[in-house]
């Protein structure tokens, strides 16, 4: 992955990325870097047998490919193809047959935020005073038309693109999460 790219889901990929364990090890070799499927399972508490399969369905649909640049024929690295998935789920809701994979993705994403969350909030007390002052864990209520929710997250996403750029000394990875919906009873 040298540069940054997109894979778009279409309902093939979607079906293919529907499944908790896929989502989190796709999210991990994006991350972290190439891994093995043996270091994988012991990140996910799996037999590597079965991060091993998980990773050939991933490769099967172009979401991660061996890395060749390490290991050897005992050892397989792998290592993710793109550096981030686009999903617009009004592609599939249309779709019934979609719907349970649609729903396994879009609440897997949602347990791994919460993860990335609670993880940093456990190790609190070791992060630097800079760094707790310089994150933001806040939440506003915001009176919008779809439009302007649009508009909203367009421009937020544009901001997430100023920022990006390769690791520099005394970075740290830093995870970005932005969460925009509507909050009361659908309305027609």
């Amino acid at each position: 992955m040298t540069e940054r790219d997109s894979y778009e889901l279409d309902a093939a990929s979607l079906r293919a990325l529907a499944h908790p364990l896929r989502i989190r090890i796709l999210g991990e070799l994006r991350a972290s870097g190439p891994a093995t499927a043996t270091q994988l399972a012991e990140r996910f508490e799996q037999r590597s047998g079965t991060t091993s399969w998980h990773l050939r369905q991933l490769a099967e649909h172009g979401f991660v490919e061996q890395d060749t640049e390490r290991g050897n024929r005992r050892e397989r690295w792998w290592r993710a193809v793109h550096s981030e998935t686009a999903l617009r789920p009004e592609s599939f809701s249309a779709d019934a047959e979609l719907g349970p994979a649609l729903s396994t993705l879009l609440h897997e994403v949602a347990a791994n935020h919460h993860r990335e969350l609670t993880r940093f909030l456990a190790t609190l007390p070791e992060w630097p005073g800079e760094w707790i002052e310089a994150s933001e864990l806040s939440d506003w209520v915001l009176s919008l038309p779809h439009a302007e929710l649009a508009e909203f997250t367009a421009e937020a996403g544009r901001l997430v693109e100023r920022y990006r750029r390769d690791p520099e000394p005394g970075d740290e990875p830093v995870l970005v999460q932005l969460r925009a919906f509507p909050r009361g009873e659908r309305r027609e």
